[in-house]
């Protein structure tokens, strides 16, 4: 699969963003640095998208002024539920917002109950917004990290994937950061199960029945009628990107993990570039809608390519939920 993207072109204004984390150790620290954050962009004339946790955001909201005009709160618990989705909200807001203002960001992709794929999505969209976003607008984009419920192996992480890091004393460049973008679409998946719940190879002439045995099993999972044509729809687009880019072929698995459905689709094909699903295509010929409908359509998706493997593109869909 070889798709290519036309992604949006960085408007003239500003240099990029400042994309920094900040640790932090329970809800009193993480308000009593991000309303000062929140009101020195204000008093700017800027906007602020606050982006995180219901618990933060109740908290945030509480401690700012009643008058907070130009701050708005969205929920990442589900805007941000599929890590991947997450980039797109964020070109969202920039274009959303005019002129020369300061912009700012608050936004927390992990929290304590992320799961282990969720957790590997997260840490590839930290590491891509700086490719997104490091030219075009001029904003400040803030990622809060609890100490007090985050392991370290994930706070290491934050570190290695923000350029800035700062704490209760303030910003300091990170020492290990030292992005390598190539990785994102390079690292290795855990293997798929040798004897899936179903699987087939597909070309054109039975993508029918590809669609019959996802929705199948998306059945036998419990999952809704309106999530099943989500699946279909999904699998159906990436099972197309095969057909025409992946050398008209592909292999199609499914499987059942712990609370979720988890649909895969590989074929020889090659993509390039780690941004591709991430970011809204815009109009025109260029392609890339297929796998960012993807990403709006599933709970999850991880995506992999490599010139000897071929292209991997593994889809969730929570089990039992509408």
């Amino acid at each position: 699969m070889a798709t290519p993207a036309k992604t949006r072109a960085p408007t003239a204004r500003g240099s990029g963003v400042v994309h920094e984390a900040f640790l932090f150790a329970g809800v009193d620290e993480f308000v009593n640095a991000m309303v000062p954050f929140v009101e020195e962009g204000r008093r700017a004339g800027g906007e602020v998208l606050v982006a995180v946790t219901a618990a933060n955001a109740d908290a945030l909201r509480a401690a700012l002024p009643s008058s907070a005009d130009g701050v708005r709160f969205v929920s990442m618990e589900s805007a941000g539920r599929n890590p991947g989705r997450i980039i797109s909200m964020w070109h969202d807001f920039l274009a959303g917002a005019g002129g020369d203002a300061e912009l700012r960001g608050i936004g927390e992709p992990i929290w304590a109950s992320r799961s282990g794929p969720e957790l590997v999505e997260c840490y590839q969209h930290e590491l891509l917004l700086n490719l997104a976003f490091g030219a075009g607008p001029s904003w400040r984009l803030a990622c809060p990290y609890d100490l007090s419920t985050l392991p370290d192996h994930v706070i290491e992480r934050a570190r290695s994937n923000h350029p800035t890091v700062s704490g209760t004393s303030g910003p300091a460049p990170s020492a290990s950061y030292q992005p390598d973008y190539g990785q994102a679409l390079r690292q290795p998946l855990p293997p798929a199960p040798a004897e899936p719940a179903g699987q087939l190879e597909f070309q054109l002439d039975n993508l029918p029945r590809m669609r019959r045995l996802a929705s199948r099993l998306a059945a036998q999972a419990q999952i809704t009628p309106r999530r099943q044509a989500d699946l279909i729809t999904a699998v159906n687009e990436v099972a197309t990107n095969s057909i025409r880019y992946g050398g008209g072929t592909g292999r199609f698995a499914l499987w059942f993990e712990p609370g979720s459905l988890v649909a895969e689709i590989s074929d020889g094909g090659v993509i390039e570039s780690p941004l591709v699903g991430r970011e809204r295509p815009t109009p025109g010929p260029g392609g890339g809608y297929g796998l960012w409908l993807v990403h709006q359509l599933c709970d999850l998706v991880q995506l992999r390519s490599d010139p000897v493997t071929g292209t991997i593109v593994r889809m969730y869909l929570r089990t039992g939920t509408g």
